[in-house]
């Protein structure tokens, strides 16, 4: 079925119930699972510099812990029965993160996306964008989106 499946994943509850789901379906289909983590070290650095301090986060300490939540997210998803589990750390640029999402899919030629969603509704969804909607519009593969746990979904 699926023999290349990138997973998204930030760490939160909701993207490790994607990475869970993820990783069921690899062992089934004997897939290679990539988990993607995309860095956006914009918030951590706009302005900071003309104000003339400095707050102890710099890129090289953003991706490092990046790349750490990585490796135990590949733990995780071994300990969940996938055997074939490679991690590939992104930064964000300035590209919307569906579209990195899209992009490694694309270079990686995966087969199927999976990203973990809050399913927010209305005035949150309008707020806050939704990046797995995106996703789901640009992808040219399937895309799995697996829902937050209950009653997490206005976390």
């Amino acid at each position: 079925m699926y023999q290349r499946i990138l997973v998204s994943v930030d760490g939160s509850p909701t993207s490790e119930r994607g990475l869970d789901e993820a990783a069921r379906l690899a062992q089934v289909c004997g897939s290679t699972l990539r988990l993607l983590h995309i860095v956006d070290p914009v918030p951590f650095t706009v302005g900071y510099e003309t104000l003339g301090r400095s707050t102890g986060l710099d890129i090289a300490s953003i991706e490092k812990a990046a790349q750490s939540m990585l490796d135990t997210e590949k733990a995780r998803a071994i300990a969940a029965g996938a055997t074939n589990v490679e991690t590939v750390l992104v930064q964000r640029t300035t590209a919307r993160i569906s579209e990195r999402i899209v992009e490694q899919a694309k270079a990686w030629n995966a087969e199927l996306i999976v990203i973990g969603t809050h399913g927010r509704r209305g005035v949150g969804r309008v707020l806050l964008g939704s990046d797995a909607e995106q996703t789901v519009r640009i992808s040219p593969v399937p895309v799995l989106l697996v829902r937050a746990p209950e009653g997490s979904a206005s976390a």
